[in-house]
């Protein structure tokens, strides 16, 4: 896999997290950085705090503690231009689409649009609506469909559209393949890397999909013991001498993930190609 271009400053910075519910710790001193144009995966085992970390990113819960930066802006500031910029600049796609039931799918991608753009003439805004439904792999009649008419992987790419919807350099994905066949998991992973590389993203990934770790993630960012234990692209994660790494790593899942990797990178296997007619 070759690595996208990357500049020295990171798309977000975190010094000294803390995110605690009750008596409860979940981060204490948790350092983090994102480089720009880099897709980072990020793992850990329940409890470890994934989501509570999108969320305080993203502004959606205030840390007990901490900096976060996000696109050079301090994302925990009371000022709101800074949370304007940072929300205009983000697209995010949650684990089950979260999409608005009672609205077609070319609305639920509008609605972003119209709050940032509300005076857009309705015929600009169905055919911005339009150009991310196709882009997100989408055929152009799901447009008039709802929510409920679509199949989880549709509904998947039908959040994807409108997380893209503003054009953002950063985009959040939580667990963007659970719920889905292998197959339709292997598409969207090369859709995101697709999207990724065509519009220079920046792609933070929380996810359990070891098949999607290994095909797309340039680095991976291990939760564990309250803060990140390592940040290291997927070969030298593998090596990291910590309990749940090797347990999630080397474990028979991780195996089968590696040896599908392998096959892929070989290319097809010649006793399983059809011999040519004739």
């Amino acid at each position: 896999m070759n690595a996208p271009a990357t500049t020295t400053e990171p798309a977000i910075r975190i010094r000294g997290l803390r995110n605690q519910f009750g008596r409860q710790v979940v981060h204490d001193g948790l350092d983090l950085e994102v480089r720009r144009g880099e897709i980072l995966g990020v793992v850990g085992g329940s409890g470890t705090g994934k989501s509570v970390l999108m969320r305080a990113i993203l502004g959606l819960r205030r840390p007990q503690g901490g900096a976060i930066e996000v696109l050079g802006h301090d994302a925990l500031a009371a000022d709101p231009a800074s949370r304007r910029a940072i929300e205009r600049n983000t697209g995010v796609l949650f684990q089950d689409g979260a999409l608005f039931s009672s609205l077609t799918v070319a609305e639920n991608v509008q609605v972003p649009l119209k709050e940032q753009h509300g005076d857009l003439p309705p015929k600009l805004l169905s055919e911005l609506a339009l150009l991310k439904i196709k882009l997100s792999g989408l055929p152009a009649e799901a447009a008039d469909k709802l929510p409920s008419e679509l199949s989880g992987g549709m509904r998947k790419r039908a959040g994807l559209a409108r997380a893209l919807a503003l054009d953002p350099p950063l985009l959040f994905l939580d667990e963007p393949t659970a719920g889905l066949d292998p197959i339709g998991a292997a598409a969207f992973d090369r859709l995101i890397r697709t999207l990724q590389e065509a519009l220079g993203l920046t792609v933070f990934l929380i996810t359990h999909d070891l098949d999607t770790l290994y095909a797309i993630c340039d680095r991976i960012a291990v939760l564990a013991d309250r803060r990140v234990v390592a940040v290291a692209p997927i070969e030298e994660i593998e090596r990291f001498d910590h309990p749940w790494v090797q347990e999630y790593f080397h474990g028979p899942r991780a195996r089968a993930a590696q040896e599908a990797r392998t096959r892929a990178d070989r290319g097809p296997n010649p006793a399983f190609t059809a011999a040519p007619e004739g």
